[in-house]
């Protein structure tokens, strides 16, 4: 590999904990300080409607630490969007999650709501927002997804981490084919969800053209019994071997 696999850590479950108790334990923004200082290349937010983790004062505040790569993803509903034009970040992904969805569950329909998307990631263009959208490895989306005129899409892993144990090949080369055919039509490659230290190398090391990964719900779990430094390393060893 010839270039470095980007790591961005999400940091909804650390809010989460926080909001738990109320206050402000642990520190949020001195967890996005440090996290960056372990190592990480971003770090990501997805603030839902109901902000039961991730607040939106919290993204307003995080536009002022985060010193690497800020990402936020969500539904691009008009409160997000106004949100993200405030914030700036380098990156938005784009999620097509319903307002009570526990975690995001499905890409979007590239094919059907393509003018859509094209017409929300003007918006976010004007201003120099990097775009991003989540979506299922489905080569036929993402020759749609190029429609929208989007810098990245995000390639939604749960299938992979599913099959890891049983069809880690099979399912792996369909992901393969995704990026590659996403890289020959101009858009770089990113992927999340279900990533963890047991699947992320092999992951990685069959990826063609993968230039991020965004990692929550795992690495803070990891992080719990192995601690978050060393979790975060574990990471950037695993994704560049």
């Amino acid at each position: 590999m010839n270039y470095m696999v980007k790591l961005s850590v999400n940091i909804n479950k650390i809010a989460t904990l926080r909001n738990s108790r109320g206050g402000n334990n642990p520190d949020l923004l001195k967890m996005a300080n440090d996290i960056q200082s372990f190592g990480a290349h971003g770090i990501t937010i997805h603030p839902r409607p109901d902000q039961r983790h991730i607040k939106y004062s919290d993204a307003l505040n995080l536009k002022d630490v985060v010193h690497t790569e800020l990402n936020i993803e969500g539904n691009p509903i008009e409160k997000f969007i106004d949100l993200v034009l405030e914030v700036n970040p380098t990156q938005v992904t784009l999620v097509p999650d319903d307002e009570n969805a526990l975690t995001s569950n499905a890409g979007w329909n590239t094919k059907k709501e393509y003018l859509y998307l094209k017409k929300i990631i003007s918006i976010f263009k004007k201003k120099g927002i990097r775009t991003s959208i989540f979506i299922d490895p489905n080569p036929e989306l993402i020759k749609y997804a190029k429609k929208t005129e989007c810098d990245r899409i995000e390639l939604y892993t749960e299938l992979f981490a599913k099959n890891f144990d049983s069809k880690r090949k099979e399912t792996t080369k369909l992901y393969a084919e995704c990026s590659r055919l996403a890289n020959n039509l101009g858009m770089k490659v990113n992927a999340g969800h279900d990533l963890n230290l047991k699947n992320i190398e092999y992951f990685s090391a069959n990826m063609p053209f993968l230039d991020e990964v965004s990692i929550g719900h795992a690495l803070i779990s990891e992080s719990i019994y192995l601690g978050i430094d060393n979790v975060i390393n574990l990471y950037l060893n695993k994704l560049n071997k």
